[in-house]
């Protein structure tokens, strides 16, 4: 029982050491406090020796009081410097119990030194000593109340000697004060009690708070799937790492990230795998950080890069290293995923002035590098701000546009070339703009398919495709090509079949030609779209196969009637043994799926002769001839060859 109650007195009267917070708030109003405090004991302790220097030997009236003074405005003094500074949690802990430890001995000096004067003063005197000590302690207990344990140490060592030596003196006034100032004293400490109590609760309440906001915080600045940091988070860095840049004038690249392959794995697996895929992809990159490179999630398979002090060439391989570390197979349950990335890049100050332009033209580069292929590299140049000038040109050319009077279609011959007869024609757009001129199909169409433009061209160019192929013989066929956007709307569908039966050709005459990325965009719209397609009785032609990340079973499950070999396969064939295998097998996976294949882009008497030789039946390419008009297709027809390279057919 004694054993308790004595660690219970002790925990009571020393500092709490687990709630640093509490420390720190205690530390705060202690450096307010303290002055305060020191300042009133002084200037009592100087009024109490002045009315005893006529009375008590000088070195009790005037040396000791000195000397406690000069302890007091030391104390004062170093509280007081310490207001507004920033320490550490070990000097608070160390300032808080030092001050613990000194309140026992301060309080009993000033005790001792108070009652050592009783015997030398009249009654008046000695009434100036109790309300002294009553009134000294009473302030003293105010100005420590934060920190109990001093306070209750202070309160006990100045009023038990207080109470004990005035009820031992005998006189009935004095005793009756020790009683009331005992009596004052318990119902401050009860108040000091109740007071540190919601302190307490106060401080932990704020802590908890602080500790929800900085959580909070760091939701709102951290992708939940990956750990990295999100968009916003990116944002900031960038205009922070920015600022650093200008003050420091030095380079800063910021680069945009994109998966090359995880729709296909998104679609295939689930979105579960997917975002398995995702946080894989996101723990590699957390290990790649460094000091002077942060990466952040923007959305989707969609990535961030910040990298400070960066040299074109660094930038380089960094690119090609975070190729490699993503181009590593990704193993997921019992599944094995590969993918790859393409990245683009922008360095300020040399191409960019601000955040707004380096997002932009980064995000520019990551579309040209996507364009020139998975997995590709594209540092943002002063060619690619030309190029970015004149697609702000073209769109804004495309915008005003008068599709019917400015955009017409030419037709390229596809050529059976066991027998020489042409069998199709591919509707190819052209564009002549008043302001613009000639416009390369080349320029226009991704810039109308990246602003999403694309499908306002579809039903005017196809009218003029399907009125030109009205004059074509019955077993001529006509190929269309139809953007993403056509294919990922069901109404864009309605409105072209329609069009189909108001023309009155026969819609089996007809191929509409999709994209292996129009198939992976979204596979359930695109099935829906070829069922559509097919129902009314029209082919459907895979463009660019080869190129993309579909897999074999989605494939399987669209009703295609045509391959097209991407013409980077077909050019320099001959040269390439890897380009000459992998026509090789498209070749016998056509026929095995009952498909005919097309092999475009035939520019050259070798690599036709190539073809041949693998057994392709269908070519299209300027060695066979150059796009044409509605007329010079029908005098091709007619057998007239006048087209550049027509000679050369076999």
């Amino acid at each position: 029982m004694i054993g308790s109650v004595l660690v219970w007195l002790r925990a009571l009267l020393s500092v709490r050491r687990d709630n640093p917070k509490l420390l720190e708030a205690q530390y705060v109003a202690l450096a307010r406090q303290m002055p305060v405090m020191y300042v009133t004991l002084l200037v009592n302790t100087v009024a109490l020796a002045v009315t005893h220097y006529q009375m008590a030997p000088h070195w009790l009236a005037i040396y000791v009081p000195v000397v406690l003074i000069a302890v007091g405005c030391f104390r004062g003094w170093d509280w007081w410097r310490k207001r507004g500074v920033p320490v550490t949690s070990g000097f608070i802990l160390q300032t808080l119990t030092r001050t613990n430890r000194l309140s026992v001995f301060i309080a009993l000096a000033f005790t001792a030194w108070a009652l050592a004067l009783y015997p030398y003063g009249d009654a008046y005197s000695r009434s100036h000593i109790a309300f002294y000590m009553a009134i000294t302690v009473v302030a003293c207990i105010f100005c420590m109340m934060h920190l109990r344990s001093t306070a209750l140490i202070t309160t006990a060592v100045v009023n038990l000697a207080f109470a004990g030596f005035f009820l031992s003196t005998g006189t009935y006034v004095y005793m009756a004060m020790a009683a009331n100032v005992l009596l004052v004293s318990a119902a401050m400490i009860w108040v000091l009690h109740d007071h540190y109590q919601d302190f307490t609760r106060l401080v932990n309440m704020q802590a908890h708070t602080e500790k929800l906001s900085e959580e909070n915080q760091r939701l709102a600045n951290q992708d939940s799937l990956t750990g990295l940091p999100n968009r916003r988070q990116f944002f900031a860095l960038l205009e922070a790492d920015l600022a650093a840049a200008t003050r420091e004038q030095s380079r800063l690249a910021v680069g945009l990230i994109d998966l090359d392959g995880f729709k296909p794995v998104n679609d295939l697996y689930g979105h579960s795998v997917g975002d398995k895929l995702l946080f894989q992809v996101g723990q590699r990159l957390m290990r790649y950080e460094s000091g002077d490179l942060n990466l952040a999630r923007l959305g989707g398979d969609e990535f961030g890069l910040l990298k400070r002090d960066a040299s074109d060439e660094g930038l380089v391989e960094l690119g090609k290293d975070l190729r490699k570390l993503l181009e590593q197979p990704f193993i997921i349950g019992d599944i094995q995923v590969s993918i790859s990335a393409s990245l683009g890049l922008v360095v300020y100050p040399d191409m960019a002035g601000d955040a707004t332009q380096a997002y932009e033209f980064a995000d520019y580069a990551l579309y040209q590098s996507k364009r020139e292929g998975a997995g590709s590299i594209c540092l943002f140049s002063s060619r690619h701000y030309l190029e970015l000038n004149r697609d702000l040109r073209t769109e804004q050319g495309l915008r005003s546009a008068d599709l019917t009077r400015e955009f017409n279609v030419v037709y390229q011959p596809v050529l059976d070339i066991r027998s020489g007869r042409t069998v199709a024609f591919e509707a190819l757009a052209r564009w002549m703009s008043p302001e613009l001129g000639q416009v390369p199909p080349g320029q226009f169409i991704p810039v109308a398919e990246r602003l999403g433009l694309i499908n306002r061209l579809t039903l005017p160019l196809l009218e003029k495709a399907l009125g030109g192929a009205m004059s074509w013989p019955d077993d001529v066929r006509l190929a269309f090509n139809l953007s993403a956007h056509d294919c990922g709307s069901m109404t864009a569908v309605a409105d072209i079949v329609s069009l189909i039966e108001k023309s009155g050709i026969d819609p089996a005459r007809i191929d509409f030609e999709i994209t292996e990325t129009a198939v992976i965009q979204d596979l359930e719209q695109a099935q829906r779209t070829v069922t559509a397609f097919r129902a009314l009785g029209c082919g459907i032609s895979l463009d660019d196969f080869g190129t993309g990340y579909s897999s074999l079973s989605q494939l399987h499950g669209l009703a295609l009637t045509k391959l097209k070999i991407d013409r980077s396969f077909i050019t320099g064939i001959q040269h390439n043994p890897a380009s000459y295998k992998i026509v090789k097998s498209l070749l016998a996976l056509s026929a095995d799926m009952e498909l005919e294949c097309i092999s475009e882009g035939v520019e050259t008497a070798e690599e036709l002769e190539v073809l041949q030789r693998l057994g392709c039946a269908l070519v299209q390419g300027y060695l066979i001839a150059k796009p044409m008009s509605a007329e010079q297709a029908l005098l091709w027809l007619q057998g007239a060859h006048t087209m550049p390279y027509a000679d050369s057919v076999a």
